[in-house]
């Protein structure tokens, strides 16, 4: 037979030991620390996170908020009027890269292929082209390319970039004589622009 001490120093030990196990191995002392420690920088990544995303989605609407005015399509060029260097007024495409009529086009049809469309690029479209920012929906149009694709048309001149313009507001081609006729930018009014 046990005797009676054993037992209640057993018991004793066995309680200690579960209040002892029991705090070390709570959920509430390993993992409470854990879970504020993973949700302060949860919290901040989350934040920084939502912040990074307004600042992109802020940024990406205010560089192409003439994209946006594209229309439900969405796959139609923008065409825009805006005020480059010394060129109130002029147009340009939802980057902002100038565009040019050339003297040569006396209808919508373009007449500026191969070694001309190398140098002067058409500006082309897969879609109704949209206009923002001052440029004049009615004024715009489209024509077929003998390649098929389509041309940006605007009161009544294919419109095309020029090769030399490496960056937003370039307007290197203005004036220029090549492939048989003069280039200049064009304004919204839809005509050209000439003089210094």
């Amino acid at each position: 037979m046990r005797n009676p001490r054993t037992v209640t120093a057993t018991v004793a030990v066995a309680a200690l030991i579960t209040v002892a196990c029991g705090g070390c191995s709570s959920s509430k002392t390993t993992t409470a620390p854990a879970t504020t420690a993973s949700s302060a920088p949860a919290s901040a990544s989350a934040s920084a996170t939502a912040s990074t995303s307004a600042s992109a989605t802020a940024s990406a609407t205010a560089s192409a908020s003439a994209t946006a005015t594209a229309g439900a399509s969405g796959t139609g060029t923008v065409i825009a009027a805006a005020t480059i260097g010394k060129y109130p007024n002029i147009l340009v495409d939802a980057q902002g890269k100038t565009l040019y009529l050339f003297e040569a086009d006396t209808s919508s049809s373009s007449t500026c292929y191969d070694a001309c469309a190398a140098a002067w690029p058409p500006a082309l479209t897969t879609g109704a082209p949209t206009a923002a920012h001052g440029a004049d929906q009615a004024k715009l149009s489209t024509t077929t390319r003998k390649d098929g694709k389509t041309q940006v048309v605007y009161n009544g001149h294919p419109l095309y970039y020029f090769e030399g313009d490496k960056a937003q507001g370039d307007t290197n081609g203005e004036e220029s004589s090549a492939f048989g006729a003069k280039w200049y930018v064009i304004n919204a009014e839809g005509n050209k622009v000439e003089g210094d």
